[in-house]
């Protein structure tokens, strides 16, 4: 797609991989097609203000729970944005309660439970199977 040799190609990606340019590969799933169910939630977190160092101190530690898939700094009435996956309500609940709202600095939350995916990662996840790719031949 490039009209660069293979090689080159696969050199330059090893070289952005070794510089953490690249910093990982991820298979997007679409659960609604696997027996394993789970949930997810979406948590804005809202904090007492302590600075740069504060802001980094509390990522630092809620970024170790395994049930935190993704954190993001966000700017607007909330301080941070987290990405929840758990088996059902009751246990993403119970992560609320027993570990982001015994940290200090978080003064309060808002969660939105994730009821259907459309689009994530610029990709659709309707049914169309459509490869709207432009046919390449040698």
């Amino acid at each position: 797609m490039l009209g660069e040799e293979t090689v080159i190609v696969a050199n330059e990606i090893k070289r952005l991989e070794k510089e953490k340019v690249i910093c990982g590969y991820r298979a997007l799933i679409d659960w609604d097609k696997v027996e394993d169910d789970l949930i997810e939630a979406i948590v804005e977190v809202r904090t007492i203000p302590r600075g740069e160092e504060g802001y980094r101190e509390l990522a630092d530690q809620v970024r170790k729970f395994p049930e935190v898939k993704s954190l993001y700094f966000i700017s607007g009435g909330f301080d941070f944005i987290l990405q929840l996956q758990g088996r059902n309500i009751k246990e993403i609940s119970k992560f609320i309660s027993v570990n982001l709202a015994s940290i200090p600095d978080v003064s309060g939350t808002r969660t939105h439970f994730l009821l259907d995916k459309y689009k994530e990662w610029g990709i659709d996840l309707s049914q169309d199977t459509t490869d709207h790719r432009i046919q390449v031949s040698p």
